[in-house]
């Protein structure tokens, strides 16, 4: 769930993306949920009940429904080992992932009280390990549900009695390396709506977060540590691996031994890449839940886009995907930094308003604790919209007109680019940190379009833009003033 062996960078190097400079009106407001009290406020699930309820799992183990209208909280279950999801049935029943089992808990006599727990499926292993966490269950649209299983941490080590095939072979004798001795902890799993679990994708690290975006394409976060060198998010496909070797160990006929002690080449030529890279330290270092807007513009002009949750800033931030030669990549920046958002922004739900609700959850380390509603005041942000690539640079769209003798001057543009090394060591560093020039600049006829040609595109580095002083035509400062584009492929 978080990086629990990461040392944290401190939450000023952040690149800072808003200003209080700005005399309008916020385009967000945030306000705070009152919890009842003596409740220990982490939580670890959210969701709204198609009534308007909130559900809310909590780290304590329970599930809690609060009513909008009322501001009153019901206990709907209480006992649940570390609920990390929901899957909203109906009115009556939920589905949601514990330690030990997906569940799915239903209130058959109309009290609003839980009375039946069915176990969907246990099938998966458990050694006792404190970092063996389990995310989702999220839905596609032929019933099917997705959970991601934590790897094992070295900061803590197997218990003498264990569920499921223990065997050593996915441990990796290397420091700081997570692993694998049970299946499936690093993998994807589906289980089908005939209460079957499969193992559908492998090489994940800690992914907290699984989300579909709007097309029906499935995501998972990871965390920064070994062999990922900062947080990403994943395009999620059936039989691909993502990248840290202790899961391949459950794969069907694998007979190579311990999967980390490979070459690097050869696992880096299994690998499916990130679709988007969160620069550590700059936008995200530890990405929950992706979830996309559905709202349909209750919620601003960033319909149909996807928010991701950060733990370790006050921070939500925003993803642009496109398909590039067949794969998905594209740009992160932030959303929303600071103005009453607190840390460990954890999970995320739109309620049937369109606002945004955040869960936030320290569990001892970073984040912070509580449930907070961030509102769309109307007011439209001066923001970037999108930001595609094209064969000389990257389109960059915008909310609104900007202002010609800013956006049309190149010295305004401070952009680097950079790669991440892919290696069995924590962390990366920035590799190959190279300033790119602008050559050219032209700006739509509607002011809202900069089309930035460069003097170098390179696949497989990130490119990150500052902008500090842009603003909009009639004054209005930029929002966010970074975003780092993912460039896997280039476009012919």
């Amino acid at each position: 769930m978080l990086k629990y062996c990461l040392i944290l960078l401190p939450f000023l190097t952040f690149a800072q993306s808003g200003s209080n400079e700005n005399p309008v009106k916020p385009s967000y407001e945030v306000d705070n949920i009152e919890l009842p009290a003596g409740l220990s406020a982490q939580v670890t699930a959210l969701d709204f009940m198609p009534d308007g309820r909130l559900v809310a799992g909590f780290s304590s183990g329970e599930i809690m429904f609060y009513h909008p209208d009322t501001k009153k909280w019901d206990v709907f279950a209480h006992g649940m080992h570390e609920p990390l999801g929901f899957q909203v049935v109906n009115n009556t029943t939920v589905i949601y992932i514990q330690r030990p089992e997906v569940t799915r808990a239903s209130d058959t006599d109309g009290d609003g009280k839980a009375d039946l727990f069915e176990t969907l499926t246990d099938d998966f292993g458990i050694t006792g390990n404190f970092h063996e966490y389990n995310y989702g269950p999220v839905k596609d649209q032929e019933g099917n549900l997705f959970i991601g299983l934590n790897g094992g941490s070295p900061g803590g080590w197997i218990r003498s009695e264990v569920r499921g095939k223990l065997d050593l072979g996915g441990y990796i004798p290397l420091p700081k390396q997570m692993f694998s001795v049970v299946p499936y902890r690093g993998w994807i799993m589906k289980l089908t709506p005939e209460g079957k679990l499969l193992p559908f994708a492998s090489g994940f690290r800690s992914p907290n977060g699984l989300g579909f975006d709007n097309k029906g394409n499935l995501y998972a976060t990871d965390n920064q540590g070994d062999w990922i060198g900062t947080s990403p998010l994943h395009h999620v496909q059936e039989g691909n691996f993502y990248g840290h070797p202790s899961s391949l160990y459950w794969r069907e006929g694998w007979e190579k031994g311990p999967p980390g002690l490979l070459p690097v080449h050869e696992l880096d030529s299994m690998r499916t890449k990130a679709a988007i890279l969160f620069p550590h330290g700059i936008i995200a270092n530890s990405p929950t839940q992706p979830l996309t807007d559905l709202t349909e513009g209750k919620f601003g002009p960033f319909a149909g886009q996807m928010l991701v949750g950060e733990m370790n800033s006050p921070r939500i931030v925003r993803v642009l995907l496109e398909e590039v030669g067949g794969q998905m990549q594209g740009a992160c920046l932030p959303f929303l930094d600071g103005h009453g958002l607190r840390k460990g922004n954890n999970r995320l739900a739109f309620d049937p308003d369109g606002n945004l609700w955040t869960g936030q959850n320290d569990h001892g380390w970073a984040g912070d604790k509580g449930i907070q509603r961030i509102r769309y005041t109307g007011v439209p942000p001066m923001d970037i919209l999108n930001m595609n690539l094209t064969p000389k640079g990257f389109d960059l769209e915008f909310t609104e007109p900007v202002d010609p003798t800013i956006a049309g001057n190149p010295e305004e543009y401070k952009i680097r680019s950079y790669y991440y090394e892919y290696h069995s060591k924590y962390g990366s560093d920035q590799f190959d940190v190279q300033n790119i020039q602008v050559t050219d600049l032209q700006i739509s006829a509607d002011g809202k379009k900069v089309s930035v040609t460069l003097n170098q595109l390179i696949p497989d580095r990130v490119y990150e833009f500052r902008l500090e002083n842009f603003k909009s035509a009639r004054g209005t400062l930029l929002a966010n003033k970074i975003i780092c584009y993912t460039l896997n492929r280039l476009k012919n």
